[in-house]
């Protein structure tokens, strides 16, 4: 179901999904441990990270 995916640039262990059922996980840990960030979206195609001042 994984149609997008990115890595945090500032942690190499950050990893985020999205899925074409609409949801987006992240995995703090590479993928060890995932939890649902997002749901109820449209098909996710595309999943950018970006660091916020």
């Amino acid at each position: 179901l994984r149609s997008a995916m990115a890595v945090d640039a500032l942690d190499s262990c950050g990893v985020y999904f999205g899925t074409t059922g609409g949801q987006v996980y992240v995995s703090p840990d590479s993928g060890d441990h995932w939890t649902a960030i997002v749901q109820h979206l449209p098909p996710v195609l595309s999943v950018e990270v970006q660091t916020l001042p």
